[in-house]
């Protein structure tokens, strides 16, 4: 990040006819923004947690969400110019010339629509309903209703106001069933039990359910386990419930999250979560994570919910969410015969809150018995 700060100083202040002091000014400025992770973990808390109030997180957030979508934008300029360059020189001296006038304006524009993004990382997420078709589930569960929340890092940014009003939006939709898949808070029990005790009033006709994200494992990972089973969270931790409809029933499984390995604690362990079902149940998985599909799909696994990556948060850097996800970041897929979501979810990371084209959600999905569906994504080989 310091050297990103650095490439778009020197392309944007360094050629400027600015005095000096306002050059140093600008590019000290562009460095603090990058390396605000450094040095809020270090004086203020942790880097999943910064003890900071929820405006500074926003400002460091817009600074640092726009010196870091300046950089991108400029590398593609260069870049683009380098291969114009290459093809004419003539054209390559014009476009330098037009790139020099070009990267205030850009950068300006980036500022600005960077606190657009900021605005829509903090609100409060709209309903995305999204209908899934099960070939296995039985007709019994036709229009089933789940209610998938994620992702909502619980914070000094997203406080209990903003986890009241997404509780409020989940219970008004009345759904059969909520799921809550992984990174619920940022911080220790302490700080944060406050901010999530709003989930206590979370209700489902047939319960409420849950497992940890990567983010649990960060700061008191049995801690919060025991106090979402407080709240009224079933933690699923390898392990599987059956939710029965009439004389119908489906099984609910959840497996914890990689980041276990780090702390010594249990790993994902699909075959365990699935331990004495037989292969013709019907099985809806939350894992945290949307990587792993193929190897849960081969396991039996009938449709995955995830979320960790937040779809990818800004439109042309998703790409590398999805990259580094295994090729999914948003939306449903086709694995094998296992459907997969993922959910942009809720909330996001208070280090990074930033959305543009990437809106959060509280997702509403109804499960259809019959053929199959016609899915958003398929996955490639």
């Amino acid at each position: 990040m310091g050297l990103l700060a650095l490439y778009v100083s020197g392309r944007l202040v360094w050629r400027r006819p600015w005095p000096y002091r306002v050059k140093w000014a600008i590019c000290l400025a562009l460095v603090a923004s990058s390396q605000h992770h450094l040095i809020t973990r270090s004086f203020f808390g942790s880097m999943a947690s910064p003890e900071v109030p929820g405006w500074i997180l926003m400002f460091l957030g817009w600074a640092f969400g726009s010196m870091l979508i300046t950089a991108c934008l400029f590398f593609v300029v260069d870049v683009l110019g380098g291969v114009v360059s290459l093809l004419s020189r003539r054209a390559g001296r014009a476009l330098l010339d037009s790139r020099s006038a070009l990267r205030p304006s850009l950068a300006l524009a980036v500022a600005a629509l960077s606190v657009a993004g900021v605005w829509q990382a903090v609100r409060v997420p709209d309903v995305r309903t999204v209908e899934i078709t099960l070939p296995a589930l039985p007709p019994a569960f036709d229009g089933f209703r789940v209610v998938q929340l994620t992702d909502l890092h619980a914070s000094r940014l997203l406080r209990r106001p903003w986890m009241e009003a997404v509780v409020g939006k989940a219970n008004a939709l009345e759904p059969d069933l909520i799921v809550l898949t992984g990174d619920m808070v940022d911080g220790t029990t302490l700080a944060r039990a406050d901010d999530v005790e709003p989930l206590r009033r979370l209700t489902a006709g047939h319960g409420v359910f849950a497992i940890p994200g990567n983010h649990e494992y960060y700061e008191e990972y049995q801690p919060w386990i025991h106090h979402f089973e407080s709240l009224g969270l079933r933690m699923l931790l390898n392990e599987h419930v059956a939710i029965t409809n009439g004389d119908a029933s489906i099984a609910l499984a959840g497996i914890t999250d990689p980041a276990a390995a780090r702390f010594g604690m249990p790993m994902p362990d699909i075959q365990g979560a699935l331990a004495g079902l037989a292969p013709e149940d019907p099985v809806i998985l939350l894992s945290h994570r949307p990587p792993g599909a193929r190897r849960n799909a081969d396991a039996g696994v009938n449709l995955q919910l995830s979320g960790h990556t937040h779809g990818g948060q800004v439109w042309g850097l998703h790409w590398i969410t999805q990259w580094a996800n295994g090729g999914y970041v948003s939306g449903l897929y086709t694995v094998g015969d296992m459907r997969l979501f993922v959910s942009n979810g809720a909330g996001l990371w208070n280090g990074f809150p930033v959305r543009l084209g990437r809106p959060s959600e509280i997702t509403q999905i109804v499960l259809r018995a019959g053929g199959p569906s016609i899915p958003q994504h398929h996955e490639k080989h």
